[in-house]
């Protein structure tokens, strides 16, 4: 697990990489203006996604990724 500052600084980094370090600003801004609930955002998320379509899509983003399975 990592620490809470790792997980920032990671976090940073891949929003940075991913949508550039202008909308990275703006993304955080949006999020702390906004109310935002996790919980139930996460309870939408995967409504309509079976349990084998689900495990399709880990298995296909683990074969993506470089680390070996523990």
């Amino acid at each position: 697990m990592l620490t809470d500052a790792a997980l920032k600084h990671k976090g940073m980094d891949t929003l940075t990489k991913t949508l550039g370090m202008v909308e990275a600003e703006r993304f955080i801004t949006l999020i702390l203006r906004e109310p935002f609930d996790y919980t139930e955002w996460q309870r939408g998320l995967y409504e309509g996604v079976s349990l084998d379509e689900f495990y399709a899509n880990v298995q296909q983003f683990r074969a993506t990724k470089k680390e070996p399975r523990p």
